[in-house]
């Protein structure tokens, strides 16, 4: 039988993510209200507002109050990485909680054979890949996965 080792992302960071995506997608350069995010992810606009809470102290979004007001990236979508939004929202990103491994293991264990031979290369594995995904490309996938790659208007 198969087995299937997960990375288990928070609520949190699942839904920051996904909200992160849907304003690159949706901002066009303007701001754009939350309870429009909350609406297209189906997410609700009280926890959105607490995860933009995070997102703003950490310089990922900047918000604009008022009735044109709404959320914007602090920064073009090119330049901001899945893995700066995950460690914003979830912490440490590691395969294994360093913390439980970490007590009592001994240099020559077979425990931190695995550790340095296994979790923390998965570790690094999975930092790699987070860290050279952009919004942009995120935003670009997904366009083309509804047929809305680059679509360009003149008039």
């Amino acid at each position: 039988m198969d087995r299937v080792i997960l990375v288990k992302l928070s609520t949190k960071g699942r839904y920051g993510l996904r909200a992160m995506v849907d304003l690159a997608v949706h901002s066009g350069g303007g701001h754009v209200a939350l309870y429009s995010i909350a609406e297209r992810e189906n997410i609700s606009e009280n926890y959105l507002e607490q995860v933009f809470s995070t997102l703003r102290k950490a310089g990922l979004v900047k918000s604009v109050k008022g009735a044109q007001g709404g959320y914007t990236l602090a920064d073009k979508p090119s330049n901001i990485t899945v893995g700066a939004i995950l460690r914003v929202l979830e912490g440490n990103l590691s395969v294994v909680d360093e913390d439980s491994e970490a007590s009592g293991i001994g240099e020559n264990s077979i425990q931190h054979c695995i550790k340095v031979a296994v979790w923390d290369r998965m570790t690094e594995s999975l930092n790699k890949l987070v860290d050279s995904m952009t919004l942009e490309d995120l935003a670009n996938e997904y366009r083309r996965m509804n047929g809305k790659a680059n679509l360009m208007y003149y008039i």
